[in-house]
Protein backbone atom coordinates (compact mmCIF):
# COMPACT_ATOMS: atom_id res chain seq x y z
CA UNK A 1 0.00 0.00 0.00
CA UNK A 2 1.22 3.45 -1.12
CA UNK A 3 2.00 6.65 1.57
CA UNK A 4 -0.46 8.98 1.99
CA UNK A 5 2.05 11.60 0.09
CA UNK A 6 3.08 9.19 -2.42
CA UNK A 7 7.14 9.72 -3.95
CA UNK A 8 7.72 9.69 -7.78
CA UNK A 9 11.22 9.18 -9.49
CA UNK A 10 11.32 11.27 -12.69
CA UNK A 11 14.21 10.01 -14.52
CA UNK A 12 15.40 12.38 -17.08
CA UNK A 13 18.12 13.69 -18.37
CA UNK A 14 17.11 17.36 -18.77
CA UNK A 15 17.29 19.04 -15.74
CA UNK A 16 15.01 22.06 -16.33
CA UNK A 17 12.10 20.08 -17.22
CA UNK A 18 12.72 18.12 -14.23
CA UNK A 19 12.68 21.16 -12.18
CA UNK A 20 9.32 22.07 -14.27
CA UNK A 21 7.60 18.26 -13.59
CA UNK A 22 8.47 18.69 -10.02
CA UNK A 23 7.15 22.00 -8.69
CA UNK A 24 3.89 20.74 -11.09
CA UNK A 25 3.51 17.65 -9.55
CA UNK A 26 4.27 18.63 -5.83
CA UNK A 27 1.29 20.62 -6.03
CA UNK A 28 -0.66 17.54 -7.23
CA UNK A 29 0.39 16.38 -3.89
CA UNK A 30 3.49 13.99 -4.87
CA UNK A 31 6.84 13.81 -3.21
CA UNK A 32 9.06 14.08 -6.45
CA UNK A 33 13.04 12.73 -6.96
CA UNK A 34 14.70 13.28 -9.89
CA UNK A 35 17.49 11.72 -10.91
CA UNK A 36 19.23 12.79 -14.96
CA UNK A 37 20.01 8.92 -15.97
CA UNK A 38 18.71 5.37 -16.00
CA UNK A 39 21.52 4.01 -14.20
CA UNK A 40 20.78 6.34 -11.18
CA UNK A 41 17.34 5.54 -11.13
CA UNK A 42 17.98 1.83 -11.24
CA UNK A 43 20.57 2.57 -8.46
CA UNK A 44 17.60 4.78 -6.66
CA UNK A 45 15.11 2.26 -6.89
CA UNK A 46 17.16 -0.43 -5.56
CA UNK A 47 16.95 1.26 -2.43
CA UNK A 48 13.50 1.17 -1.95
CA UNK A 49 10.73 3.95 -1.41
CA UNK A 50 9.51 4.70 -4.40
CA UNK A 51 5.64 4.49 -5.50
CA UNK A 52 5.29 5.13 -9.24
CA UNK A 53 8.02 6.46 -12.17
CA UNK A 54 8.11 8.42 -15.03
CA UNK A 55 10.99 7.00 -17.35
CA UNK A 56 11.82 9.18 -20.58
CA UNK A 57 12.99 7.71 -23.73
CA UNK A 58 16.12 9.63 -24.76
CA UNK A 59 18.82 9.93 -22.79
CA UNK A 60 22.44 9.02 -22.42
CA UNK A 61 24.24 5.73 -21.77
CA UNK A 62 21.06 3.69 -20.86
CA UNK A 63 17.95 4.89 -22.99
CA UNK A 64 13.89 4.41 -21.60
CA UNK A 65 13.64 1.04 -23.18
CA UNK A 66 16.63 -0.43 -21.39
CA UNK A 67 15.88 1.23 -18.37
CA UNK A 68 11.95 -0.14 -18.42
CA UNK A 69 13.75 -3.88 -18.96
CA UNK A 70 15.94 -3.83 -16.17
CA UNK A 71 13.19 -1.74 -13.74
CA UNK A 72 11.26 -4.99 -14.27
CA UNK A 73 14.15 -7.25 -12.93
CA UNK A 74 13.95 -5.62 -9.49
CA UNK A 75 11.86 -7.44 -6.77
CA UNK A 76 8.68 -5.07 -6.12
CA UNK A 77 9.31 -2.66 -9.05
CA UNK A 78 7.06 0.03 -8.33
CA UNK A 79 5.06 1.09 -12.03
CA UNK A 80 6.36 2.94 -14.64
CA UNK A 81 4.76 5.77 -16.93
CA UNK A 82 6.85 6.17 -19.71
CA UNK A 83 7.24 9.40 -21.42
CA UNK A 84 8.21 10.06 -24.70
CA UNK A 85 8.52 12.96 -27.43
CA UNK A 86 7.99 10.81 -30.31
CA UNK A 87 4.75 10.44 -31.65
CA UNK A 88 5.75 7.01 -33.28
CA UNK A 89 3.20 4.85 -31.39
CA UNK A 90 4.97 2.08 -32.06
CA UNK A 91 7.04 3.05 -29.39
CA UNK A 92 4.45 3.31 -27.04
CA UNK A 93 2.93 -0.41 -27.74
CA UNK A 94 7.07 -1.54 -27.31
CA UNK A 95 6.96 0.04 -23.84
CA UNK A 96 3.38 -1.29 -22.85
CA UNK A 97 4.76 -4.80 -23.97
CA UNK A 98 8.36 -4.16 -21.76
CA UNK A 99 6.26 -3.86 -18.76
CA UNK A 100 5.10 -0.06 -18.83
CA UNK A 101 1.79 0.78 -16.88
CA UNK A 102 1.04 3.40 -19.24
CA UNK A 103 2.64 5.84 -21.53
CA UNK A 104 2.39 9.98 -23.17
CA UNK A 105 3.33 12.23 -25.24
CA UNK A 106 5.64 14.83 -23.22
CA UNK A 107 6.29 18.74 -24.42
CA UNK A 108 9.29 21.17 -23.85
CA UNK A 109 7.49 23.45 -22.51
CA UNK A 110 5.66 21.37 -19.65
CA UNK A 111 2.23 21.23 -20.64
CA UNK A 112 2.16 17.62 -20.40
CA UNK A 113 2.45 17.43 -16.57
CA UNK A 114 -1.15 17.67 -15.67
CA UNK A 115 -1.47 14.08 -18.18
CA UNK A 116 1.66 12.75 -16.07
CA UNK A 117 -0.66 13.72 -12.61
CA UNK A 118 -3.26 11.72 -13.92
CA UNK A 119 -1.30 8.65 -15.38
CA UNK A 120 0.66 8.17 -12.10
CA UNK A 121 -2.42 8.52 -10.20
CA UNK A 122 -4.01 5.69 -12.77
CA UNK A 123 -0.69 3.58 -12.47
CA UNK A 124 -0.84 3.79 -8.57
CA UNK A 125 -4.52 2.87 -8.57
CA UNK A 126 -3.90 -0.10 -10.72
CA UNK A 127 -0.77 -1.14 -8.82
CA UNK A 128 -2.43 -1.54 -5.58
CA UNK A 129 -5.67 -3.60 -7.14
CA UNK A 130 -2.83 -5.77 -8.58
CA UNK A 131 -0.72 -6.46 -5.27
CA UNK A 132 -4.27 -6.80 -3.73
CA UNK A 133 -5.13 -9.02 -6.45
CA UNK A 134 -1.88 -11.09 -6.42
CA UNK A 135 -1.94 -11.29 -2.44
CA UNK A 136 -5.10 -13.17 -2.76
CA UNK A 137 -4.10 -15.60 -4.87
CA UNK A 138 -1.28 -16.12 -2.73
CA UNK A 139 -3.73 -17.08 -0.20
CA UNK A 140 -5.94 -18.96 -2.32
CA UNK A 141 -2.77 -21.03 -3.02
CA UNK A 142 -1.68 -21.49 0.08
CA UNK A 143 -5.21 -22.50 1.37
CA UNK A 144 -4.88 -25.06 -1.20
CA UNK A 145 -1.48 -25.93 -0.35
CA UNK A 146 -2.78 -26.04 2.93
CA UNK A 147 -5.96 -28.15 2.16
CA UNK A 148 -3.56 -30.30 0.11
CA UNK A 149 -0.98 -31.22 2.89
CA UNK A 150 -4.61 -31.93 5.52
CA UNK A 151 -6.05 -34.15 2.79
CA UNK A 152 -2.83 -36.16 2.34
CA UNK A 153 -2.45 -36.65 5.61
CA UNK A 154 -5.86 -37.72 6.26
CA UNK A 155 -5.54 -40.45 3.85
CA UNK A 156 -2.60 -41.51 5.04
CA UNK A 157 -4.32 -41.63 8.55
CA UNK A 158 -7.54 -43.54 6.75
CA UNK A 159 -4.85 -45.87 4.72
CA UNK A 160 -3.12 -46.82 8.34
CA UNK A 161 -6.52 -47.12 10.09
CA UNK A 162 -8.09 -49.20 7.29
CA UNK A 163 -4.81 -51.71 7.28
CA UNK A 164 -5.14 -51.95 11.13
CA UNK A 165 -8.96 -52.93 11.40
CA UNK A 166 -8.02 -55.40 7.71
CA UNK A 167 -5.51 -57.01 9.87
CA UNK A 168 -7.46 -57.06 13.27
CA UNK A 169 -9.93 -58.68 11.67
CA UNK A 170 -8.24 -60.88 9.56
CA UNK A 171 -6.38 -62.17 12.99
CA UNK A 172 -9.84 -62.88 14.35
CA UNK A 173 -11.18 -64.75 11.19
CA UNK A 174 -7.85 -67.02 11.44
CA UNK A 175 -8.57 -67.56 15.27
CA UNK A 176 -12.32 -68.90 14.69
CA UNK A 177 -10.71 -70.86 11.46
CA UNK A 178 -8.29 -72.69 14.03
CA UNK A 179 -11.57 -72.87 16.63
CA UNK A 180 -13.19 -74.78 13.79
CA UNK A 181 -10.82 -77.04 12.85
CA UNK A 182 -10.19 -78.14 16.59
CA UNK A 183 -13.71 -78.81 16.84
CA UNK A 184 -15.50 -81.99 17.02
CA UNK A 185 -18.55 -81.14 17.30
CA UNK A 186 -20.34 -80.57 13.52
CA UNK A 187 -22.39 -77.59 14.56
CA UNK A 188 -20.07 -75.76 16.55
CA UNK A 189 -17.40 -76.42 13.57
CA UNK A 190 -20.06 -74.94 11.54
CA UNK A 191 -21.30 -71.91 13.47
CA UNK A 192 -17.55 -70.81 13.79
CA UNK A 193 -17.20 -71.16 10.27
CA UNK A 194 -19.77 -69.27 8.94
CA UNK A 195 -18.63 -66.53 12.04
CA UNK A 196 -15.47 -66.56 10.03
CA UNK A 197 -16.90 -65.65 6.43
CA UNK A 198 -18.52 -62.99 7.67
CA UNK A 199 -15.31 -61.28 9.73
CA UNK A 200 -13.50 -62.37 6.70
CA UNK A 201 -15.85 -60.39 4.14
CA UNK A 202 -15.53 -57.40 6.11
CA UNK A 203 -11.87 -57.48 6.79
CA UNK A 204 -11.57 -57.94 3.10
CA UNK A 205 -13.07 -54.47 2.24
CA UNK A 206 -10.47 -53.17 4.78
CA UNK A 207 -7.81 -54.74 2.96
CA UNK A 208 -9.29 -53.33 -0.42
CA UNK A 209 -9.39 -49.83 1.22
CA UNK A 210 -5.64 -49.78 2.36
CA UNK A 211 -4.07 -50.65 -1.20
CA UNK A 212 -6.76 -48.91 -3.15
CA UNK A 213 -5.53 -45.21 -4.79
CA UNK A 214 -9.62 -44.03 -3.63
CA UNK A 215 -10.48 -44.51 0.11
CA UNK A 216 -14.53 -43.67 -0.90
CA UNK A 217 -14.90 -46.48 -3.20
CA UNK A 218 -14.44 -50.20 -3.84
CA UNK A 219 -14.37 -51.81 -7.10
CA UNK A 220 -16.80 -54.59 -6.36
CA UNK A 221 -15.90 -56.77 -8.84
CA UNK A 222 -12.65 -57.25 -7.35
CA UNK A 223 -13.44 -57.19 -3.68
CA UNK A 224 -16.21 -60.48 -5.08
CA UNK A 225 -13.21 -62.06 -6.47
CA UNK A 226 -10.91 -61.82 -3.53
CA UNK A 227 -13.97 -62.96 -1.33
CA UNK A 228 -14.67 -65.52 -3.16
CA UNK A 229 -10.95 -66.55 -2.74
CA UNK A 230 -11.19 -66.95 0.61
CA UNK A 231 -14.18 -68.56 0.92
CA UNK A 232 -12.41 -71.51 -1.32
CA UNK A 233 -9.18 -71.54 0.64
CA UNK A 234 -11.69 -72.45 4.13
CA UNK A 235 -13.75 -74.45 2.68
CA UNK A 236 -13.56 -77.97 3.77
CA UNK A 237 -12.21 -80.41 0.98
CA UNK A 238 -12.89 -79.41 -2.14
CA UNK A 239 -16.20 -78.44 -1.56
CA UNK A 240 -16.16 -75.17 -3.44
CA UNK A 241 -13.57 -75.74 -6.50
CA UNK A 242 -16.31 -75.22 -8.85
CA UNK A 243 -17.35 -71.64 -7.05
CA UNK A 244 -17.68 -69.09 -10.00
CA UNK A 245 -17.77 -65.21 -10.27
CA UNK A 246 -19.02 -63.44 -13.29
CA UNK A 247 -18.96 -59.59 -12.69
CA UNK A 248 -18.65 -56.30 -14.57
CA UNK A 249 -16.44 -53.65 -13.26
CA UNK A 250 -18.59 -51.36 -10.56
CA UNK A 251 -17.51 -48.89 -8.15
CA UNK A 252 -19.14 -48.66 -5.04
CA UNK A 253 -19.07 -47.17 -1.35
CA UNK A 254 -17.42 -49.10 1.43
CA UNK A 255 -20.05 -49.68 3.34
CA UNK A 256 -22.41 -51.24 0.44
CA UNK A 257 -19.52 -53.47 0.02
CA UNK A 258 -19.46 -54.58 3.19
CA UNK A 259 -23.36 -55.35 3.01
CA UNK A 260 -23.54 -57.46 -0.42
CA UNK A 261 -20.03 -59.10 0.85
CA UNK A 262 -21.68 -60.59 3.67
CA UNK A 263 -25.28 -61.47 1.50
CA UNK A 264 -23.01 -63.37 -0.42
CA UNK A 265 -21.26 -65.06 2.08
CA UNK A 266 -24.00 -66.24 4.00
CA UNK A 267 -25.92 -67.34 -0.33
CA UNK A 268 -23.03 -68.97 -1.18
CA UNK A 269 -22.37 -70.85 2.39
CA UNK A 270 -26.25 -72.00 1.98
CA UNK A 271 -25.25 -73.52 -1.20
CA UNK A 272 -22.40 -75.32 0.38
CA UNK A 273 -24.46 -77.14 2.81
CA UNK A 274 -27.79 -77.53 1.16
CA UNK A 275 -27.27 -77.52 -2.50
CA UNK A 276 -25.49 -81.20 -2.91
CA UNK A 277 -26.22 -83.71 -0.38
CA UNK A 278 -24.02 -86.38 -1.89
CA UNK A 279 -21.09 -84.45 -2.99
CA UNK A 280 -20.18 -81.11 -4.97
CA UNK A 281 -20.59 -79.15 -7.62
CA UNK A 282 -21.22 -75.67 -9.07
CA UNK A 283 -22.01 -72.32 -7.59
CA UNK A 284 -22.31 -69.60 -9.26
CA UNK A 285 -22.43 -65.27 -8.41
CA UNK A 286 -23.18 -63.31 -11.22
CA UNK A 287 -22.91 -59.80 -11.10
CA UNK A 288 -24.79 -57.07 -13.56
CA UNK A 289 -25.00 -53.58 -13.54
CA UNK A 290 -28.19 -51.89 -15.60
CA UNK A 291 -27.44 -47.66 -15.35
CA UNK A 292 -27.45 -47.25 -11.69
CA UNK A 293 -29.59 -50.33 -10.75
CA UNK A 294 -26.98 -53.95 -9.60
CA UNK A 295 -28.32 -57.25 -9.67
CA UNK A 296 -26.37 -59.90 -7.92
CA UNK A 297 -27.51 -63.67 -8.44
CA UNK A 298 -25.93 -66.41 -6.68
CA UNK A 299 -27.11 -69.77 -7.84
CA UNK A 300 -26.64 -73.39 -7.93
CA UNK A 301 -27.66 -76.71 -10.07
CA UNK A 302 -28.54 -78.15 -6.65
CA UNK A 303 -31.54 -80.01 -5.05
CA UNK A 304 -33.60 -76.41 -4.72
CA UNK A 305 -36.88 -76.55 -3.49
CA UNK A 306 -36.70 -80.21 -3.29
CA UNK A 307 -34.33 -79.73 0.12
CA UNK A 308 -35.95 -80.34 3.09
CA UNK A 309 -35.98 -77.72 5.61
CA UNK A 310 -33.02 -78.49 8.11
CA UNK A 311 -34.63 -79.13 11.52
CA UNK A 312 -31.20 -78.02 13.48
CA UNK A 313 -31.24 -74.77 11.42
CA UNK A 314 -31.15 -71.60 13.35
CA UNK A 315 -32.24 -69.53 10.20
CA UNK A 316 -29.41 -66.32 11.59
CA UNK A 317 -28.28 -66.52 8.15
CA UNK A 318 -31.60 -65.57 6.30
CA UNK A 319 -31.96 -63.06 9.05
CA UNK A 320 -28.79 -61.64 8.04
CA UNK A 321 -29.44 -61.75 4.71
CA UNK A 322 -32.62 -60.12 5.13
CA UNK A 323 -30.53 -57.36 7.42
CA UNK A 324 -27.89 -56.14 4.93
CA UNK A 325 -30.88 -56.00 2.07
CA UNK A 326 -32.57 -53.63 4.30
CA UNK A 327 -29.22 -51.82 4.46
CA UNK A 328 -28.91 -51.53 0.83
CA UNK A 329 -32.66 -50.98 0.60
CA UNK A 330 -32.81 -54.07 -2.11
CA UNK A 331 -35.00 -56.58 -2.80
CA UNK A 332 -34.28 -60.58 -2.81
CA UNK A 333 -35.98 -63.00 -5.17
CA UNK A 334 -35.50 -66.50 -5.42
CA UNK A 335 -36.20 -67.24 -9.08
CA UNK A 336 -38.89 -70.07 -9.40
CA UNK A 337 -38.22 -70.96 -12.62
CA UNK A 338 -34.36 -72.28 -12.16
CA UNK A 339 -34.14 -75.79 -11.42
CA UNK A 340 -32.06 -75.23 -8.95
CA UNK A 341 -31.91 -72.47 -6.39
CA UNK A 342 -31.13 -68.84 -7.94
CA UNK A 343 -31.21 -66.23 -5.77
CA UNK A 344 -31.72 -62.47 -6.35
CA UNK A 345 -30.64 -58.96 -4.86
CA UNK A 346 -31.75 -55.84 -6.78
CA UNK A 347 -30.64 -52.90 -5.75
CA UNK A 348 -29.29 -49.17 -6.27
CA UNK A 349 -24.99 -48.83 -7.01
CA UNK A 350 -25.79 -45.50 -4.62
CA UNK A 351 -27.58 -44.94 -1.34
CA UNK A 352 -31.29 -43.22 -2.16
CA UNK A 353 -30.86 -39.84 -1.78
CA UNK A 354 -33.13 -38.98 1.54
CA UNK A 355 -36.72 -37.11 0.68
CA UNK A 356 -37.17 -33.61 0.90
CA UNK A 357 -38.98 -32.26 3.65
CA UNK A 358 -42.76 -30.94 2.60
CA UNK A 359 -43.14 -27.21 2.69
CA UNK A 360 -45.25 -26.52 5.61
Amino acid sequence: MTAATPTLLYIDDDEALGRLVSRGLKRQGFCVEHVLSGEVGLERLRKGGIDVVALDQYMPGLDGLETLEQIQNIPDAPPVVFVTASQDSSIAVTALKAGAADYLVKDTQGDFVLLLQVAADQALRQAVIRKARDDAEAEVRASRDRYAALAAEREMLLREVNHRVGNSLQIIASLLHLQASSSKESEVKAALTNAMGRVAAVAQVHRRLYTSHDLKSVMLNQYLEALLEDLRRSAEGNRMSRLTLSSEAVEIDPDRAVAIGIVVNELVMNAVKYAYPEGQGPIHVVLKAKGDDLELAISDDGVGLAVKANPQSTGMGQRIVNAMATKLDASVERDPTHSGTRMILRFRRTNAPAPTPAAA
